[in-house]
């Protein structure tokens, strides 16, 4: 059994969202990742697909996830609840509401991001 506390180095910023590794690969867990995820008012990430299906569990704040499933408008998700994305499935995270984001969010280990608008692949090394 593992159990983690995450330090200053298993943190990642990007330009839209703060991520913290909890259980990954590098932390010791061999078959799932887990992450928080802290997101400021306003803060939309990229179109983008994850090869991997993953759960995004909302801890504090509201995400609104449009995905590329036909829907028209963007889902809310809000704590207690749990939004399932597809693998493959093009979308978009961002926090609503008017404060900020935490979630928690799961996959199955060795996922990669395509980012819809150039089609560029990248790693997501939070969940590493």
């Amino acid at each position: 059994m593992h159990v983690n506390t995450p330090t200053e180095d298993d943190t990642i910023a990007t330009p839209n969202a703060e991520m913290t590794r909890l259980a990954t690969p590098s932390r010791g867990s061999r078959e799932l990742s887990a992450w928080r995820v802290r997101m400021a008012p306003g803060a939309r990430g990229p179109w983008h697909s994850i090869d991997r299906e993953q759960v995004w569990l909302p801890l504090t704040g509201t995400l609104a996830v449009a995905s590329g499933d036909g829907d028209t408008e963007p889902r809310h998700v809000a704590p207690g609840q749990a939004a399932i994305l597809p693998a493959g499935e093009p979308r978009q995270v961002s926090a609503v509401g008017g404060g900020p984001v935490e979630a928690v969010v799961c996959m199955a280990v060795g996922g990669r991001a395509t980012v819809t608008e150039t089609g560029e692949v990248r790693t997501i090394p939070w969940a590493e």
